[in-house]
């Protein structure tokens, strides 16, 4: 249950602060945004606010913004349509009835003409018993369509996502991978200031209750000054030499309290893939506070986004098996292991994960934020958008072949789960 629980709050969190990032950029630049969802499938709760519908859905595997104007709109006025229209003050349209019109005794039926609800706004028509005279009906900047005693609201294409300039389309776009980058580096930066950020210096840090440092006689705190006679000065020079010496005593000059001392440690061997290297159980020093905690933050991040990316480079020249790729269920399977390690580590798996999800939806493939940006690279070369059905195709073959890849990656980690 806490390993269900512990999925369910990262998937979530990481999927909410991504889709806000859209969001965000998308209301900055004025697009009617009709639905802010987590996950998919149907709905399990829902809230409106303003113009936007916020849901949570059945199947926790992502979420999306639906943005006015990224598919057709759903509702098409043609002539020889018998509407309803119910009018504000100033004398405008602002909700068109589509049917059940009767349940609307206050409604003008008209006979529709001419309509263009996107750019005139406008509706020309004839009057239900005025049938000789037509008539111009202007449509309210705010208004709704009703089908069924539902309201959808209208948007003008001045609140479409297609209208926007490229830069806004852009913005909107990239905001979300860019929200989780900057998920990681706060849920790093809680991290530092909860149990501190390391420090490269010849100190050691917690030691484990088992380790060899700490039945040596070692203690926490205790300044490294030199090891066999050979000065130290940083963390890693310590770590390095540890490392290559397991079960080979060493001789650990050290300063306690400031008086001088030497203890023999003898690092204990330990298997890492193919080496064995030495362990004498301590962790690098740490140190607290709030400008040590956002500049450790900052260089985490930038390394972890170095090591996917460098995985994604050895995928690309086949150094890297498909096999080694995890989806759903091989995270859960990793987010329950790593919940059992301590709440810190839990953070630092959510902020890895939050870095990965930024960058995977910036590679340009089809279906991801990457390949809407591609497109949008193209159209800032040729001056001009790409043909939106045209788009839409590769889109959806693009997703479709990253269902089918998700599909591969579940069921690889199935077998591996229950093998």
């Amino acid at each position: 249950m806490n390993t269900v629980i512990a999925f369910i709050l990262i998937f979530g969190a990481l999927v909410f602060f991504h889709e806000l990032g859209h969001l965000v950029f998308a209301k900055r630049a004025g697009i009617l945004c009709r639905e802010f969802a987590i996950g998919f499938g149907p709905k399990i709760f829902s809230y409106k606010k303003s113009e936007t519908v916020y849901t949570i859905r059945l199947l926790p595997i992502g979420g999306y913004v639906r943005m006015a104007g990224e598919d057709p709109e759903m509702v098409e006025v043609k002539p020889g349509h018998h509407i309803g229209l119910l009018f504000n003050d100033k004398g405008e349209a602002e909700k068109i009835i589509l049917n059940n019109k009767e349940k609307y005794p206050n409604a003008r039926v008209i006979e529709v003409e001419h309509a263009d609800i996107e750019k005139e706004m406008v509706i020309s028509g004839y009057e239900q018993g005025e049938e000789d005279s037509l008539q111009r009906f202007p449509i309210a900047k705010r208004s709704f369509f009703v089908a069924d005693g539902q309201e959808t609201q209208i948007a003008p294409y001045d609140r479409q996502f297609g209208s926007k300039t490229l830069g806004q389309r852009t913005a909107a776009i990239i905001a979300g991978p860019l929200m989780n980058f900057v998920l990681a580096f706060f849920v790093l930066f809680a991290l530092g200031l909860i149990q501190g950020s390391p420090m490269d210096k010849a100190i050691f840090g917690e030691l484990t209750k088992d380790g060899a440092a700490i039945q040596s006689g070692i203690k926490e705190g205790d300044v490294i000054k030199s090891i066999n006679g050979s000065e130290v000065s940083t963390w890693s020079d310590v770590t390095k030499i540890i490392s290559t010496s397991p079960e080979k005593e060493l001789a650990f000059s050290i300063e306690r309290d400031g008086k001088p001392r030497t203890i023999t440690v003898v690092p204990k061997a330990e298997k890492q893939g193919e080496q064995v290297i030495g362990r004498v159980g301590s962790y690098a020093p740490m140190e607290k506070g709030f400008l040590v905690s956002i500049e450790n933050a900052g260089s985490q991040t930038v390394f972890y986004t170095k090591e996917i990316l460098v995985s994604l480079g050895k995928l690309v020249t086949g150094q890297f098996s498909i096999d080694m790729l995890s989806g759903p269920v091989g995270i859960y399977d990793v987010t329950g292991q790593v919940a059992q390690s301590g709440f810190e580590n839990l953070l630092r798996w959510t902020a890895l994960l939050s870095i990965n999800l930024g960058i995977m939806n910036l590679l340009p493939i089809p279906a991801l934020d990457g390949g809407r940006l591609m497109f949008f690279a193209v159209e800032a070369v040729r001056g001009k958008p790409i043909d939106r059905q045209k788009e839409g195709v590769v889109h959806f073959i693009g997703f479709a072949l990253l269902m089918l890849l998700m599909l591969v990656v579940t069921w690889n980690d199935i077998q591996k789960f229950f093998l």
